[in-house]
């Protein structure tokens, strides 16, 4: 692992595999007082890559679940920037650029991408002590495939990447790539990859966990099956948690939003319900970084009854159509140029796939999630009661910089596991 920090008891994971391709022509001690402030402001780069990052994850999430015909979607934005951040390292001109635009990155130079991305993320992983979050990459290469010593150097300096060259004829390999996956979201994502073709040559992975306890517990006594509404006027029965207590909170036409936090308070999950006559898939088309920024500005602490379900759901989508629509198309059209990260040759290198395996849990005591990305190249006066008996959404963020982890758009909390999605065809 890159990074790690003890402490928490329920995860929170992400793990991202890039693969290029070859194509023919514990419970912690915390502190005693809450987190208020980050140890040291943001630098201006560090800053763009939150912001690129969050508009980043908007806009992917807005177009998978446009797509999306599961009711449940849940995603790690964090984790893809993560990853196809490591990718950028190997890109050259137009490819370089798509890929940059299509990352949210403006203008500034690799250099400030690479440092900004190792400075954020160290900085996050040692935030609060009574949570628990990690990041780690590697890269997996086949055996024999030239790539240069200038792209380890750069994954290894600024991504703490760990490197190892493989027999990908092997099948023991696949075994040994998902144990590394495994291992690196504490058992929650078991496979990343499915298997190995002759096409694939490199494998960029990604892997970030988030431990803890909710600030405020639910007392499990309290819990009781309650009807949740689906969007299509249907009902089903769920877990519906209850607490009376203090959370900032903010109400509009369109909808309400409650922030609840873990652990010292740095990390939180904020839930935003639709209105009545609001549908989920209306929500979320409005997400955007303005958007964003007007809902937690307007957050108020007040007295309240909040109700949450408890659910457990597993998600799995590939992400090249999105990832195209947003302009990263030269990577993965036969144009794609990876050349620092392996020399040219007859055969061009680009992405064939981007694939994100997901968990999420939330109950009493906190939110256990965890993701897996493969990338393959190749207010009122009374005291308000918010009643998540609906379709909602909710991001899992670092409040202070502003970083979201996880996005997630909950349909149905009985559906536990989305139908596993068909791989693209092989765009180059």
């Amino acid at each position: 692992m890159a990074h790690r920090t003890e402490g928490g008891h329920l995860p929170l994971l992400a793990a991202t595999t890039l693969a290029l391709a070859a194509c023919g022509t514990g419970d912690p001690s915390g502190p005693s007082r809450p987190i208020t402030k980050l140890p040291r402001e943001l630098t201006v780069v560090e800053h763009e890559i939150v912001t690129g990052a969050n508009a980043f994850g908007f806009d992917l999430f807005r177009l998978v679940h446009a797509e999306e015909e599961a009711p449940n979607v849940f995603l790690s934005p964090l984790s893809a920037s993560t990853a196809l951040g490591m990718a950028l390292n190997g890109a050259v001109g137009e490819t370089w650029e798509g890929m940059r635009t299509g990352l949210r990155l403006g203008d500034r130079s690799e250099q400030e991408i690479n440092e900004g991305y190792r400075s954020l993320l160290e900085l996050l992983v040692r935030l609060d002590p009574r949570v628990e979050f990690g990041v780690g990459n590697s890269v997996w290469t086949r055996q024999g495939f030239p790539v240069l010593p200038s792209f380890y150097d750069a994954v290894r300096q600024y991504f703490g990447a760990e490197a190892q060259e493989r027999d990908f004829d092997d099948p023991a390999t696949v075994d040994v790539i998902n144990d590394w996956i495994r291992d690196a979201t504490d058992g929650m994502i078991e496979k990343g990859i499915d298997g190995i073709t002759e096409a694939d040559k490199v494998f960029l992975i990604n892997a970030i966990y988030f431990i803890g306890k909710w600030t405020s517990r639910f007392d499990p006594s309290r819990t009781r099956l309650e009807q949740f509404t689906r969007e299509n006027g249907t009902h089903v029965m769920v877990p519906l948690m209850w607490q009376k207590g203090s959370f900032p909170y903010t109400r509009t036409a369109h909808y309400e939003a409650v922030e609840l936090g873990y652990g010292g308070g740095a990390y939180t999950m904020v839930v935003v319900l639709p209105a009545p006559d609001v549908s989920l898939a209306g929500i979320v088309a409005e997400l955007s970084p303005q958007w964003w920024d007007g809902l937690v500005a307007a957050l108020d602490t007040v007295e309240m009854d909040l109700y949450l379900p408890k659910f457990r759901i597993e998600y799995d989508a590939y992400l090249n159509g999105p990832l195209v629509a947003m302009g990263m198309e030269r990577a993965f059209s036969p144009h794609a140029d990876f050349s620092r990260l392996s020399p040219p040759a007859p055969d061009s290198v680009c992405i064939q796939y981007v694939r994100q395996k997901t968990f999420v849990e939330v109950d009493e005591a906190g939110t256990k999630a965890a993701a897996a990305t493969v990338v393959s190249i190749g207010v009122e006066s009374a005291p308000p009661t918010m009643r998540v008996d609906r379709p909602f959404l909710f991001a899992i963020r670092e409040r202070f910089s502003g970083t979201v982890l996880f996005l997630g758009a909950i349909g149905d909390p009985t559906q536990e596991a989305a139908p596993q999605p068909q791989k693209p065809a092989p765009p180059c």
